[in-house]
């Protein structure tokens, strides 16, 4: 797994070959990462300068293997001759660390920090380099599908050391790339970016106090031929949940330098004599089948080693949150009769959202407050938990525990609690955070958060987070550390309980909140048509069973875009199911639909979550190597479309495959006044008759079924044909703009 030879450490797994070497001058030379190789081909794959590049500075005179700014290196410092961006900066001190001894361990080098570790690890290489007064510890640490790396500084010196920056790793990586990065904002989560890497550093950061849905933390590099199924991709992530930074630059001999970590804004560490500072994990991925290899090899990691045991590959459950449906106007008759409804469709699982404490009738008071509101809540939550568990259902309660409200029995309590600078307090929603890096605050939060479950009958949790703030300044770190805490303290005791993080949507989707969270919420954005592009981004670092997805009413309250309820369910198909929406006002039609897309995600829910996933030319896949599920998704359709070709990924061509369309039906209110040439009575596009006959008739959309080969399926298969702007044929798919379709794909029996 992991060797040494030769100077040269080789960590092997079945998906990746990891090299680097130990040069004559104690300096850690990176060689390969990517298709497992010999440990062997060391020589081929290693740099060698020649005659060097004129007048660069050696480290021994007419040595040019010796100019480290021409060298692709594990570690680098500065000072010394490499003038490209250092890992590690200690404040007006050159760096130069050179190596000392190695250690192969079992499993994972435990961190002492607080910060989450990736569990089930195979061996770790830990790497001790050292100068004088300090040491760096290097670890890297072998998982099948990805390798994980972090980096420690301890002060072994008299004097204190100023640290100032310390990435999670580098390494030089030869060859050409373009930076994949996910961006956004609130609602508009993980646009993809593409950003040639050339010489002009290419950077993605974040300066929330949080990982932040403006720059997600995971980002990719890619060679130019690239696609979904060929080509060199790396990904990489990391194990933390506050302000990261990662780069990228490629130098004049064509190695580009990639490192990540905490952002070096507002930080800063005086590490007194004896006393360490470790980083968070970083995880490097890598892949020669392309962005679908690169996913592949990312969505086994997190699933089989970032999500806590006690969850891995469990079923999510379909839920129902209160939240679009009743914001804060709801009482406890309210909410079981939602209950009601809810179980009559399939649900399993129904949640409180905000509103249920203290003066919380909108979002200017109550928070920080854990009392229930008996005015709406008058046999408590003990009482609401126990009616909504003997319809059948779980329970699930919604909580804020790291913000504070002015207008708040807590802050009128104790106001130094909340987390402000030397400035006038300024507010995002109302609210202020709450100090976490003090003891008592996590101590009020354990404490309340712990009393309200063990009081109910409650086995989910929504933990949202919706104000952000640099006041965290030098604190931004020991924040971070700080919630890790209060989130340990609460469910690791509670393992029972299913914790779905959440930010104001994505605004803290990331490895360190996944350590803790099984499942988080995407977006606040449930708009289908918005959330192709949001889950799409997801996709390419974080598995389906992660990404919480919403059905919600339409028109939809982030784009007032009217889409229809199949698409709405097949888009959030590819997630962990729920409902959002009031479910007094649905149609018959709508009733029966939505009991449907239940049933059937139910069927093939293991699929939907735990399937290998896949990006194709008309939507997604997700397979568990006998069935497929195929999903193809329009925008806005053109007049008279031409065919559609599906090809699929992944499929034996050997083999025969049923291919059946899941059945979708369309209202006969979407013909509006088309329908007068058809019917054979006058119809008034806007008069009642019309109105009556789509709330309970549906017509056929296209359904189809067939036989293919793998092979026919994979090279491309034409669909039925959209709609054309000549009337209604029970052949073709009458679908208008956002319609969509599900295809299952299922091995036949030789």
């Amino acid at each position: 797994m992991i060797t040494h030879q030769n100077g040269v450490f080789h960590i092997q797994t079945e998906s990746y070959s990891y090299l680097f070497k130990i040069d004559d001058y104690g300096i850690p030379e990176h060689l390969h990462f990517g298709t497992p190789v010999q440990t062997e081909d060391a020589f081929p794959l290693s740099c060698r300068p020649g005659l060097g590049w004129g007048s660069n500075v050696l480290l021994r005179e007419g040595d040019t293997a010796s100019n480290l700014d021409a060298l692709a290196l594990e570690w680098s410092g500065s000072g010394r001759g490499d003038y490209r961006e250092s890992p590690v900066e200690l404040t007006g001190r050159a760096t130069d660390f050179r190596y000392e001894t190695f250690e192969i361990l079992e499993g994972s080098a435990v961190m002492t920090s607080g910060l989450p570790q990736a569990h089930g690890a195979m061996e770790t290489l830990h790497l001790t380099l050292g100068q004088k007064g300090a040491k760096l510890h290097l670890y890297y640490t072998a998982f099948p599908t990805a390798l994980v790396r972090r980096s420690a500084l301890e002060n072994t010196g008299e004097e204190t050391i100023p640290l100032g920056k310390i990435m999670s790793f580098c390494v030089d990586l030869p060859g050409s790339y373009t930076m994949a990065t996910f961006n956004g904002g609130w609602i508009g989560e993980m646009r993809r970016e593409n950003t040639p890497v050339g010489a002009s550093k290419v950077v993605n950061e974040s300066l929330t106090g949080a990982s932040s849905n403006r720059h997600n933390p995971g980002f990719l590099l890619y060679e130019a031929d690239a696609t979904e199924t060929a080509g060199r991709v790396y990904g990489f992530n990391l194990v933390y949940s506050g302000n990261h930074y990662a780069s990228a630059q490629r130098s004049l001999q064509g190695l580009t330098r990639v490192m990540q970590g905490i952002h070096m804004s507002h930080f800063r560490k005086d590490l007194a004599p004896g006393e360490w500072f470790e980083t968070p994990e970083a995880v490097l991925a890598c892949s020669d089948a392309g962005f679908g290899g690169l996913s592949r090899n990312m969505h086994i990691f997190v699933n089989d080693h970032i999500i806590r045991p006690d969850w891995q590959g469990r079923p999510r459950p379909v839920l129902y949150n209160s939240w679009e449906g009743c914001v804060f106007d709801f009482n406890q008759h309210r909410l079981l009769e939602l209950a009601d409804r809810a179980k009559e469709l399939g649900c399993e699982l129904f949640v409180l959202d905000d509103g249920w404490f203290g003066q919380r009738n909108n979002d200017h008071a109550g928070l920080g407050d854990y009392n229930v509101n008996r005015k709406k809540l008058p046999q408590g939550m003990e009482g609401l938990s126990r009616r909504i568990r003997e319809k059948g259902l779980e329970f699930g309660l919604w909580f804020e525990p790291e913000s504070v409200n002015p207008d708040s029995d807590l802050y009128r309590a104790h106001p130094e609690w909340a987390l402000t600078d030397a400035f006038e307090p300024v507010y995002g929603r109302n609210q202020l955070l709450l100090d976490l890096t003090r003891k008592e605050v996590r101590d009020y939060i354990v404490e309340n958060v712990s009393r309200i479950l063990d009081n109910a009958q409650i086995s989910y949790v929504k933990w949202d987070m919706n104000r952000h703030s640099i006041a965290l300044g030098a604190k931004a770190h020991d924040f971070v550390l700080g919630l890790y805490d209060v989130l340990r303290r609460i469910f690791i005791p509670r393992r029972h309980i299913l914790l779905e993080s959440c930010s104001s949507g994505g605004n803290r989707f990331d490895l360190g909140m996944l350590c803790f969270s099984p499942q988080i919420w995407a977006s606040d954005d449930t708009d289908p048509v918005e959330r192709l592009t949001i889950q799409e981004g997801y996709s390419y670092l974080y598995p389906q069973s992660t990404i919480g997805a919403h059905v919600s009413a339409a028109p939809h309250a982030q784009t007032l875009r009217t889409t229809p309820l199949s698409t709405r369910g097949n888009v959030a198909f590819f997630g962990c199911l729920g409902y959002e929406l009031d479910l007094k006002h649905l149609l018959n039609v709508e009733i029966k639909e939505i009991k449907e897309q239940i049933a059937f995600y139910k069927q093939y829910r293991d699929i939907f979550q735990y399937g290998t996933f896949g990006r194709t030319n008309l939507g997604w896949q997700v397979s568990d190597g006998k069935t497929t599920l195929a999903g193809v998704f329009h925008r806005l359709v053109p007049a008279a479309p031409g065919y559609e070709q599906l090809r699929l990924t992944g499929l034996n061509p050997q083999k025969r495959y049923q291919v059946t369309s899941l059945a979708q039906t369309i209202r006969v209110g979407q013909f509006g006044n088309l329908l007068k040439h058809v019917a054979p009575v006058h119809i008034d596009p806007n008069g009642q008759l019309l109105r009556m006959a789509d709330r309970h008739v549906t017509l056929p959309a296209g359904n189809e079924c067939f036989t293919a080969s793998g092979a026919a399926l994979m090279s491309g298969i034409l669909l039925r044909p959209l709609f054309r702007g000549t009337g209604y044929d029970q052949n073709q798919r009458t679908q208008g703009d956002f319609g969509s379709d599900i295809y299952i794909v299922e091995e036949l029996a030789e």
